[in-house]
C-alpha cells in the first residue's frame, strides 16, 4: 500500500508537471503573438522586394541607374559591417534626432497646455502654430544658414522647427477633447492648476498627445535628413552626407542602400516605440484585450 509521503511525492510530480504545461503554454501563446505581428510586416516586406525585383528585370531602366535588390542588399550588407557606418548613423545623426526631437517635445509639450489652458494664447498663438506646421521644413534651410551658417545649429534649427507644431497640435487637440465631466471631478477632488495638468489634462488627453509626438518624430525625422542633405558641416559624416556623396558620384547602388536605412530607422521607431505605446495606452483603456497583437 502506498503511504503518505508516496502519496505527497506523487502529487508534487503532478504539480510540476502542470506548471510544466502553463509555462509551455505561455511560451507558445508568446510565440502565437510575436509570429501574428511579425508576419504582415514580412509579407509586405516580401512583396515589395518581388515588385522591385520585377521591375529590374524589365529594364525598365539600366542598372546603373535603377539597380535591383540583388545588387542593392549586398552592398547594404557590406555597409553595415563598416565601423563608419555606425559611427556615422549614432554618433551623428541619431545624435541630432534626439537632440532636437526632445526640445521639440519641450517646447511644443511648453506651448501646448499654453494654448489650450488659456483663450489669449490659443488667438494669438494658435493659428501661427498651424501655420508652421503646413510649412515644409526645407524653406527654412536658406533662412537657417545665413543666421547660423554652416553649423550644427542650424540643422537643429530647423529639426525644432519641423517637429514641435506636431507636438503642440496633438496636445491642443487631445485637451480640446477631454469632456468637461472630468475636469469638474478633477476639481471636486482637489486637483487644480499643476495638479489638474499632471493628473487629469494630460491623461485624458494622452492618445491624441501620442499622435502628435509620433507626427513630431516624423516630421523631424524628415528636416533632418533634409538638412543632412542641403547643409555640409566640415568633414563630419552623416546618413544624409552619405546619401547626398554617393548620389554625387552617380552611385545609385550605395544611394539605395542609404535610403532601404532611412527608411528602417523610421519603420523601427514606429513599430517599437509609438506602436506599443499606443498599444499600452489602448490596452489600458480597454479598448484592446489583454494579450491581443492589434
Amino acid at each position: 500500500m502506498a503511504t503518505d509521503r508516496d502519496v505527497m511525492r506523487l502529487e508534487e510530480e503532478i504539480a510540476g508537471l502542470d506548471a510544466l504545461d502553463i509555462v509551455r503554454t505561455e511560451r507558445t501563446n508568446r510565440t502565437a503573438q510575436i509570429w501574428s505581428a511579425l508576419w504582415p510586416k514580412l509579407a509586405a516586406v516580401a512583396i515589395f522586394f518581388a515588385i522591385w525585383q520585377i521591375v529590374d528585370w524589365s529594364n525598365w531602366r539600366e542598372d546603373f541607374a535603377l539597380p535591383g535588390p540583388t545588387t542593392v542588399l549586398p552592398d547594404l550588407a557590406r555597409l553595415l559591417k563598416t565601423s563608419e557606418f555606425w559611427r556615422v548613423t549614432f554618433a551623428t545623426t541619431m545624435r541630432r534626432a534626439f537632440t532636437g526631437y526632445g526640445l521639440a517635445v519641450v517646447l511644443g509639450t511648453a506651448l501646448g497646455l499654453g494654448v489650450s489652458r488659456s483663450s489669449i494664447v490659443r488667438r494669438a498663438l494658435g493659428s501661427f502654430i498651424t501655420g508652421l506646421q503646413t510649412m515644409p521644413s526645407v524653406v527654412w534651410f536658406p533662412l537657417a544658414i545665413l543666421v547660423f551658417g554652416p553649423e550644427e545649429s542650424a540643422i537643429l534649427f530647423v529639426v525644432v522647427l519641423g517637429a514641435f507644431p506636431s507636438v503642440a497640435n496633438g496636445l491642443v487637440s487631445g485637451v480640446d477633447h477631454i469632456p468637461p465631466l472630468y475636469l469638474r471631478a478633477g476639481r471636486v477632488l482637489g486637483a487644480r492648476g499643476l495638479s489638474s495638468v499632471r493628473h487629469v489634462v494630460l491623461p485624458a488627453a494622452l492618445p491624441a498627445y501620442v499622435a502628435g509626438l509620433k507626427q513630431g518624430w516624423a516630421f523631424m525625422w524628415r528636416s533632418l535628413l533634409a538638412g543632412e542633405l542641403i547643409v555640409s558641416i566640415g568633414a563630419r559624416s552623416s546618413l544624409g552626407a552619405g546619401l547626398f556623396n554617393a548620389g554625387a558620384v552617380n552611385d545609385a547602388t550605395h544611394v539605395m542602400a542609404f535610403m532601404i536605412v532611412i527608411f528602417m530607422v523610421g519603420v523601427f521607431v514606429d513599430g517599437f516605440v509609438f506602436s506599443r505605446i499606443e498599444k499600452t495606452i489602448r490596452r489600458r483603456r480597454g479598448l484592446i484585450e489583454v494579450g491581443a497583437t492589434a
